[in-house]
């Protein structure tokens, strides 16, 4: 198996996190780290052992020529890169959002298709392995036909403490949060004919929203609600977990906490535990997060390895942007918004 070699960059907060994961994977290797600020890579580097840092990305591509890219800058900075990585004929992988507008992101999937560059995006929410194993519930048809589901993020987690520069930005949770959620909806019951969002903001010090209620209809005709918010004070609030419930025409399922998952019909309830891997990098307080990385890395290696469409292919993700931009839409008009 040929090994990969790739660089990231970007050397913020999740940088970390996302370079300890890939050191999961197999025949994938991170031959250089690129950071503005430089010193910032240099010690990402010694701690990883990284043998090569740049402040400058054009210059990494000309000396290094990786195999592919993983960028984890500013999401202001998102279609910048791709399009460098895309004169370079360079495979990328793009955090999400993928871009701060759909028509941006839109264009960063053209540039990249007329070059026959492949792009993905570093969604990971719905490798979580409780949501999996959600999912193939779901699929071995015991509860029957879905008509109804809700989804809830809603906790207190002080967000703003690692991450500051979220109290500045004007569109906040649907855009941030939003995009994760989104796709996990779109992943268990399908695509979204239409919705309807209303926004709070309840933190006094932050520009953008920090809670939001949408709810949407499937092409199929399931009702799908998804609760959001930073402000809510809750007896289950177990940051970063979402919590699933979903009626069918023959029962119900629930994803609950601490990752209990409960089936139930006419014959009862039937529990079952699926807690996520354990990794000794993963921070304690994102732990569920950080053991889903891993799993979209093997996603997404796979795909670069064998010329494939993995499960967040750019394209593909443009969906979850059009849920997120419509959201906005219709909490500014008041009104049901067609997606």
């Amino acid at each position: 198996m040929k090994e990969l070699r790739f660089a990231i960059l970007g050397t913020g907060f999740w940088a970390r996190y996302q370079l300890a994961a890939w050191q999961e994977v197999p025949g994938a290797r991170c031959v250089a780290l690129y950071n503005r600020t430089l010193v910032k890579a240099e010690k990402l580097a010694a701690e990883f052992g990284v043998a090569q840092v740049f402040d400058d990305a054009e210059k990494l591509l000309d000396c290094v020529r990786p195999d592919f890219l993983d960028i984890i800058t500013d999401v202001g900075t998102h279609g910048f890169f791709v399009q460098l990585a895309a004169s370079h004929k360079v495979p990328a992988i793009c955090q999400k959002p993928m871009a701060s507008s759909l028509s941006e992101a839109e264009k960063m999937v053209a540039v990249c298709e007329s070059q026959s560059v492949p792009l993905s995006i570093h969604e990971n929410w719905r490798w979580q392995t409780p949501i999996r194993e959600l999912q193939k519930v779901l699929k071995s048809g015991v509860i029957g036909t879905v008509f109804r589901a809700r989804i809830d993020y809603c906790n207190s987690f002080p967000v703003f403490d690692n991450q500051p520069f979220l109290k500045l930005v004007e569109q906040f949770i649907l855009a941030d949060m939003g995009s994760h959620i989104f796709d996990v909806a779109r992943f268990l019951f399908g695509e979204m004919s239409k919705l309807y969002c209303q926004t709070h903001r309840i933190h006094g010090d932050i520009k953008g929203e920090d809670a939001a209620t949408v709810v949407m209809r499937t092409q199929s005709g399931v009702t799908v609600s998804c609760n959001l918010s930073y402000a809510s004070r809750v007896e289950h609030d177990r940051f970063p977990e979402a919590f699933v419930f979903v009626e069918g025409e023959e029962g119900s399922v629930e994803l609950g906490p601490d990752f209990w998952i409960r089936v139930t019909t006419r014959t009862g309830t039937h529990a079952q535990r699926v807690p996520p891997p354990f990794y000794p990098w993963a921070d304690p307080r994102y732990a569920l997060v950080h053991s889903s990385i891993v799993a979209c890395h093997l996603d997404l290696l796979n795909a670069l390895r064998h010329g494939s469409e993995p499960e967040t292919s750019a394209r593909d993700n443009l969906k979850t942007l059009r849920l997120v931009e419509s959201s906005y839409k219709s909490a500014a008009n008041g009104a049901v918004v067609e997606v």
